[in-house]
């Protein structure tokens, strides 16, 4: 059995990438906050990650060529969504910045925790390798 970062670190590797650009998108909402007719945009976890093959328990291999092997959809390729607004704006802005606040910290815990489960899981092998000695 070969370790590879897929069967290691389950899907927390594609999550990663998943939360990374969820990050990206939401700062893109904030950073345009002001811009008249600027339409709110957002990654939906859940599909983005299933396309990515994350609900059937293994990640799906794709090969691009004859002798290649590659992996699945890549998250930054995740497809946005335009965010309905709660309240309409004047200038057409959809952009809620409470709510991008808010989505842009519980972002960032949940790519924390993803991340804090990889270490974790390179820790143990480290400890598994070097028989638990620094």
């Amino acid at each position: 059995m070969s370790l590879t970062p897929d069967n290691l670190f389950g899907i927390h590797t594609q999550a990663l990438a998943l939360w990374q650009r969820r990050s990206e998108v939401l700062a893109s909402n904030l950073a345009n906050a002001d811009t008249p007719g600027y339409l709110a945009r957002d990654v939906d976890f859940r599909k983005a990650l299933a396309a990515a093959g994350g609900t059937s328990g293994s990640l799906p291999m794709q090969t691009d060529a004859s002798g290649q092997i590659g992996g699945a959809t890549a998250p930054s390729d995740a497809p946005l969504a335009y965010r309905v607004p709660s309240q309409p704006s004047m200038d057409g802005n959809t952009v809620d910045e409470q709510v991008e606040q808010a989505d842009f910290a519980a972002n960032g815990v949940h790519y924390q925790a993803s991340l804090s489960f990889i270490t974790a899981q390179i820790r143990m092998l480290r400890d598994a390798i070097t028989g638990g000695q620094a």
